[in-house]
């Protein structure tokens, strides 16, 4: 009989290498309740995707039940992070849900995302040209942080010169975001960024009202669907959205990646000889080991599931890493197949909550690899990796490495 199933998710060991533990959550338990979390969480391909897809039994409006537990004075302390990201669409359902995206996506689409290909290989040539004569640097400070950060200033309208600001701004933002609730004063560097963040962008939205651009700022001042728009709030934090969203995830992509291209040195030979296995390559390394560690669920209505009744209020973690590894869906799951084909991962989620950027991440996916490929002939990780402490992101603090150029 197997032992009770413990998960500690913040240990350095279990962040550093989660699967063993889905595994068990998958086989024994994939409907597992954690007193750590106080939540239910989900681990098998089926359930997760099921789950996704329903809006009658589960709500993604997980932050106003938060916001209305707080007393007064800690309200008050988180006043700017209350005030916009309850706006983000992210944590909206239909039908507040289904306007917001509609507007956005009438400027945010597949087709502007993907005309940014030429941008986006233009910054990766000038990010890999600026450390030309290093041997060894931080592959994230260095390159995967800066590039979709770069990308999706460059996509706003954003000058490239604030790049450290921003980065600054939107790390800070994450402490909130991508946390456990450990520290008060995670949440006073939360808040103090989200207000400067408000702030540039209230500044910039305004110039554009002035001084139209062609960039997206310009855009979502622009936009119109009839007699509706967004609103003043909205915009602020669409824009904040945007910019935090359209990179945060993106560098763990490229990071993870790359880590796991390095540990697979075979797959990593394959990629520079064939070209043509770009595309496939970037889905399969968003499978292997992808930069959402989960999504966040409340229960509406009572829930049934493996045997089990999920309450009105308690809290749902789908866990889409591990249902990336699922071997009732993937077949040797935990190996890295760049010629894998078959059913499509859920690394940017499923149904209407499917995450908006996904065409511009696969676009700076398929740009950053070939190009680090093209430009190293050999490159190797050095010492080991310490894991960022985020169930929601999954991402290393660093990643050094060694290289040889072509």
């Amino acid at each position: 009989m197997s032992t009770a199933i413990d998960w500690h998710p913040e240990d350095p060991a279990v962040l550093a290498n989660p699967y063993p533990i889905f595994q068990r959550m998958r086989d024994e338990d994939p409907c597992h309740w954690s007193p750590r979390l106080r939540s239910w969480v989900l681990t098998r391909y089926d359930d997760i995707k099921a789950v996704c897809m329903d809006k009658d039994h589960l709500s993604s409006d997980r932050l106003r039940p938060f916001f209305e537990t707080l007393s007064g004075p800690e309200a008050e302390r988180i006043g700017s992070i209350m005030r916009y990201l309850s706006l983000w669409m992210v944590f909206k359902d239909p039908p507040e849900h289904t306007r917001l995206r509609r507007l956005t996506s009438k400027v945010f689409h597949a087709k502007s995302m993907q005309a940014m290909r030429p941008q986006v290989e233009d910054i990766a040539d000038w990010l890999l040209n600026r450390f030309r004569d290093k041997e060894e640097f931080d592959f994230i400070a260095e390159f995967a942080g800066p590039l979709p950060c770069l990308v999706i200033m460059a996509l706003l309208g954003v000058a490239r010169e604030d790049l450290a600001k921003v980065k600054r701004l939107s790390d800070d933002m994450a402490l909130f975001i991508g946390s456990s609730r450990t520290s008060s004063e995670k949440y006073d560097t939360a808040e103090q960024a989200t207000q400067e963040m408000a702030a540039f962008f209230r500044d910039l939205i305004a110039q554009r009202r002035a001084h139209p651009q062609a960039d997206l700022i310009t855009e979502l001042v622009q936009l119109r669907d009839g007699d509706d728009r967004l609103s003043e709030d909205e915009l602020v934090a669409t824009c904040i959205l945007l910019l935090f969203a359209g990179h945060e995830t993106t560098t763990n992509h490229i990071a993870n990646g790359m880590l796991s291209l390095m540990r697979f040195p075979d797959q990593m030979n394959k990629l520079r000889q064939r070209p043509d296995l770009n595309a496939a390559a970037v889905e399969e390394l968003l499978r292997y080991d992808g930069p959402s560690g989960a999504q966040v669920r409340l229960v509406a209505q009572p829930y049934e599931l493996h045997g089990k009744t999920l309450q009105p209020g308690e809290r749902m973690f789908i866990m889409l890493n591990a249902a990336n590894r699922d071997p009732r869906v993937y077949e040797h799951a935990d190996q890295l197949d760049l010629e894998r084909d078959g059913v499509a991962h859920l690394t940017f989620g499923y149904g209407m909550h499917i995450c908006l950027g996904f065409p511009l991440a696969r676009t700076e996916g398929q740009v950053a690899f070939p190009k680090v490929l093209q430009t190293f002939s050999q490159i190797e990780p050095v010492g080991e990796q310490t894991w960022i402490n985020s169930l929601v992101f999954r991402g290393m603090h660093g990643l050094t490495v060694r290289v040889k150029r072509t």
